[in-house]
């Protein structure tokens, strides 16, 4: 696609142009906005906040490692599988509507997990939150579609690319916060408790200030490529997350070898109901725009990067370096304030460099891995804050550059009405990859934790991941160089 192409029609305020087949929105306004983020960054938050709060769940309820694995993946897992289907009922029903649902859903299901009495319930409870979330992010990206035009919209999926990447390193940071302070005794409990009063406030906000949107097309469920898409993440990312822990029993590998064919089937049903004229759940005309094909294609090993090194370091730091949940928390806020930093600054360096910011992103994250590796070489077993900080820092200034810009992009050329189901092909993306990287980088540095120690351990990892960043960096350098 040139980047003539790319670039937005001039025109007029009194006159916005509005897609076929879709209706000209109310504007959603700064309280609105907060609202939808506040919605988006929940479900990340809780993807990683549970990371620092493990060990204290393994020693209350006696989970062992294949229970605490299915608490992770038993949310990532199922989020995953029903993002694209939340998105299309968005579509339909009314993003506002399912906004609400979801959040209050979310909600009772926090509650569920912070009282769960066992480690049984906690993972049922954590299932039912993963649907919960399902429902309520992906109407925040439909919604922004829907009611923002130029600038603003430009600013505001900014502002979500931000929140995103804020959400996944704060939340770790929260929970080892949550996990010491020990409120009224609660321990980990509290890192689901807390989301109990943030979604009272939520709903409140969004029913006063963010307008109802839906698609002027709304389309039926697509039963046959919900179902497959379904077997398709579930076959792939069960086994991988729970297969280590479980001594990778024979339904693990029954499962890896129905992966591919539930994948193939997956995709020829949906191309069939495309060409047919029906709207299937993840139409493979949309893959045809460029920016979010391409997009699409960096996010993978971006997200599996990112996941892993947040997990390995939750567990470097209190299981190899036997640190608190404080302190492991802690030491990821240079991360967290150097993405704060760049995604301030991205949208201006965006609009002199273009996504040409991407690659500069990459390039200064695996800078920040280079440092860290350094530093565990030079300082082992005495790593600490001081000597993490400079890596953590450049590290976060580069995902900075990388993930708001990158979400901006690949919604770009999404057309209105279709909003719902590209926010929800992005974000199954998005979060599919996050469980792989915990499933694999994860696996890998236990794996490798019980025959060589830890310190080898994270050394390879952190070398899988830098390979993962130049991978980044040379797929950044296709991707469209105009960013709308």
């Amino acid at each position: 696609m040139s980047e003539t192409t790319l670039r937005p029609t001039p025109q007029t305020p009194a006159t916005p142009q509005t897609p076929a087949g879709a209706r000209a929105e109310a504007a959603i306004g700064p309280l609105g906005l907060f609202t939808v983020l506040l919605g988006a960054a929940l479900p990340l938050i809780d993807f990683f906040i549970v990371n620092v709060a493990l060990p204290a769940i393994d020693s209350d309820l006696a989970a062992g490692p294949a229970m605490l694995e299915l608490i992770v993946a038993g949310y990532g897992v199922t989020y995953a599988v029903l993002l694209v289907l939340g998105g299309r009922l968005g579509d339909t029903a009314g993003r506002r509507r399912l906004f609400l649902i979801g959040m209050a859903a979310f909600g009772v299901t926090s509650l569920a997990c912070g009282i769960a009495p066992t480690a049984w319930t906690l993972v049922a409870a954590r299932v039912a939150q993963g649907a919960a979330s399902a429902l309520m992010l992906p109407q925040v990206l439909a919604t922004i579609q829907a009611t923002t035009q130029g600038p603003r919209r430009a600013r505001a999926m900014s502002l979500y690319g931000a929140t995103a990447g804020l959400s996944m390193v704060t939340g770790q940071i929260l929970g080892g916060v949550l996990v010491a302070a020990d409120i009224a005794g609660t321990s980990w409990r509290a890192v689901f408790l807390v989301n109990v009063p943030v979604v009272l406030v939520g709903l409140v906000l969004a029913a006063r200030a963010v307008p109802e949107t839906r698609s002027d097309r709304p389309a039926s469920v697509d039963v046959p490529g919900t179902l497959l898409l379904a077997l398709s993440l579930l076959s792939l990312l069960l086994p991988l997350t729970e297969g280590r822990a479980a001594g990778w029993p024979l339904w693990t590998w029954v499962s890896l070898a129905v992966f591919p064919f539930a994948a193939v089937a997956f995709y020829r049903t949906e191309r069939r109901a495309d060409r047919l004229g029906r709207t299937p759940l993840v139409p493979p005309s949309l893959l045809r725009l460029e920016s979010l094909r391409r997009g699409l294609t960096m996010m993978v090993p971006f997200s599996i990067g990112f996941s892993g090194f947040m997990f390995v370091i939750a567990v470097v730091l209190q299981q190899g370096l036997h640190k608190g949940p404080v302190a492991a928390g802690l030491a990821l806020v240079p991360m967290a304030l150097a993405f704060f930093a760049a995604s301030l600054a991205g949208p201006r360096l965006v609009g002199r460099f273009g996504s040409r910011v991407v690659t500069a992103g990459a390039l200064l994250q695996a800078v920040g891995i280079g440092l860290l590796l350094l530093a565990v070489q030079r300082d082992w077993p005495g790593l600490g804050f001081a000597e993490l900080a400079p890596g953590v820092a450049v590290a976060g200034l580069g995902q900075g550059l990388q993930l708001p810009v990158l979400m901006r992009l690949m919604l770009s050329d999404v057309p209105t009405d279709r909003a719902g189901v590209g926010g929800g092909v992005m974000i199954t993306t998005q979060q599919s990859a996050l469980a792989l990287g915990v499933a694999t980088l994860g696996s890998l540095f236990l794996a490798l934790a019980e025959t060589s120690g830890m310190r080898e351990a994270l050394t390879a990892t952190l070398l899988v991941q830098a390979g993962l960043i130049a991978l980044t960096a040379l797929l950044s350098l296709r991707l469209p160089r105009v960013v709308r």
